[in-house]
């Protein structure tokens, strides 16, 4: 018998998949509407135009932004269309929600953006834990995203993985 030490997870043809690769790599800057708003509270046309019109957007220039409204006011659908063509000449990557949501909404959609060929009857495991939280919904994309293309799917560690779908 050999004193030497295998790896055999490494030798293994397990591909590990991190979802944190696949986190959204720009800062998400938020824009609220409430700030336009009369006392916060509702839109006079008029003074949102000006507010508007005399606004430095270019704050916003290349950046993603999450566009919203925190007050409980009701805000008329053009209003958001309005800042959407002002942030438009920013050249903003714009998005409807808070910060979080907008975060949310980049990384499904990186998830999304994946090719599945490249893991055609490949078992895999994706990675349970990583450095930022994980939210139900990125898992639920990923396996959506594999499940018809791996020969097996888990969930963890190498060396403690939980089978979460295997090809018949």
């Amino acid at each position: 018998m050999s004193d030497e030490i295998v790896n055999r997870v490494a030798n293994s043809s397990l591909i590990t998949i991190d979802l944190t690769d696949y986190a959204p790599t720009k800062s998400i800057a938020v824009l609220d509407i409430k700030e336009f708003l009369f006392e916060g509270i509702f839109l006079k046309e008029k003074e949102f135009r000006t507010a508007l019109k005399e606004f430095d957007f270019t704050n916003y220039t290349d950046k993603v932004v999450a566009l919203n409204c925190s007050s409980d006011a009701i805000v008329p659908m053009w209003a958001f269309m309005l800042v959407t063509s002002y942030l438009n000449t920013a050249n903003s990557e714009i998005h409807f929600g808070t910060k979080e949501n907008v975060f949310q909404k980049i990384f499904t959609n990186n998830i999304d953006a994946i090719n599945p060929s490249e893991f055609e009857g490949k078992k895999v495991i994706v990675k349970g834990c990583g450095q930022i939280p994980l939210t139900e919904a990125l898992y639920i994309a990923i396996t959506k995203k594999l499940q018809n293309t791996v020969s097996s799917l888990m969930f963890g560690e190498a060396c403690s993985a939980v089978p979460v779908f295997k090809k018949k």
